[in-house]
C-alpha cells in the first residue's frame, strides 16, 4: 500500500472512529506497527492530527477566549437558548454550566419563573440578577478560559445537589469519543454534574460535531438530548438519530 493510500485510510478512521490505535490498523492492513507509527508522526507534524500513546486523535482547533467566543454565532446561540429553556419548569433545580451558549438560555429563562438555579460560573450567575429564581453559585478556582469553578471544593459542593436539569457545555461531539473538552479538571467537574443529575442536555452548534477534544466527559447516549438548529445538515446528526437521545430543534 502506497503511503498517500495509507494517510487517505488514516484520515478516514479518524473522521469516522474518532481515533486511530497503531497496533490495530498495522494489523488489519498486514504491516509493521512501525510503518504506521511512521505515518502518523509525519501527519502530526504537518499539523494533519494529533498523536498520543498507542496512536492518535482528530485535531481540535484550539478555543478563542470567553470574551471571543461570545460574539461567535450569536444568534444561532440566542435560537438554542431560547428553545432549551422551555424545557425548564417551575419548581425545578437546573444547573446551567459555563458557556456563551449558556448564557443564551439563562438570559431567555422568564424572570418570573421560580426554581432553582445552580451555577459554578460567575458570568451565568450574574446574567440571573434581575430573575425570581434562587441562585446557588458553586465556589472553587476560577479557571478563567471557560469562567466556571473547578477543583475539590467545587466537586464537593456538587455531591451535595441533586439535579433536576443538567445543561452541559462541551467543546467537541463525536460517536465514538463522545462529549469532550479541552481541559482536564473541567472534564472532571462536568462528570460529576452530570452524575447529580436526572437529565443532562447539551446545546450544540454545528461546528462541534464530528470533533473530538482531549478529555472525555461521557458518551452521546447519556443524554437525554441535543438542542440543535433546525436548518442543521442531516449529515452530522445521523449518528445519534436511534431514538436513545433526543433531538430538539431549535
Amino acid at each position: 500500500m502506497l503511503t498517500t493510500q495509507r494517510r487517505a485510510m488514516i484520515s478516514t478512521r479518524l473522521a469516522r472512529d474518532g481515533q486511530v490505535v497503531a497496533k490495530a490498523l498495522a494489523d488489519e492492513l498486514g504491516l509493521s506497527e512501525d510503518t504506521i507509527r511512521r505515518d502518523l508522526r509525519e501527519m502530526a507534524a504537518e499539523g494533519l492530527l494529533k498523536r498520543v500513546h498507542g496512536g492518535a486523535l482528530p485535531l481540535t482547533p484550539p478555543l478563542p477566549d470567553f470574551a471571543a467566543r461570545q460574539a461567535i454565532a450569536s444568534d444561532l446561540k440566542c435560537r438554542l437558548g431560547r428553545r432549551a429553556a422551555d424545557l425548564v419548569k417551575p419548581g425545578q433545580t437546573v444547573f446551567l454550566d459555563g458557556g456563551t451558549s449558556n448564557a443564551e438560555l439563562a438570559r431567555a429563562l422568564p424572570r418570573d419563573l421560580r426554581s432553582t438555579i445552580v451555577t459554578h460560573s460567575p458570568t451565568i450567575a450574574a446574567e440571573l440578577e434581575k430573575h425570581d429564581a434562587e441562585v446557588i453559585l458553586i465556589g472553587g478556582r476560577l479557571y478563567k478560559h471557560s469562567m466556571v469553578a473547578t477543583g475539590a471544593a467545587a466537586v464537593a459542593a456538587i455531591e451535595q445537589i441533586r439535579v433536576d436539569i443538567f445543561f452541559l457545555g462541551v467543546t467537541a461531539i463525536h460517536p465514538a469519543h463522545g462529549l469532550s473538552t479541552g481541559d482536564y479538571e473541567e472534564a472532571a467537574i462536568k462528570r460529576a454534574i452530570a452524575r447529580q443529575s436526572a437529565e443532562t442536555y447539551v446545546l450544540a452548534t454545528p461546528e462541534k460535531f464530528g470533533a473530538a477534544s482531549p478529555h472525555r466527559i461521557m458518551s452521546v447516549s447519556e443524554l437525554a438530548g441535543l438542542v440543535v438548529p433546525a436548518d442543521m445538515a442531516a449529515e452530522p446528526l445521523s449518528p445519534y438519530g436511534d431514538g436513545s437521545t433526543a433531538l430538539i430543534m431549535a
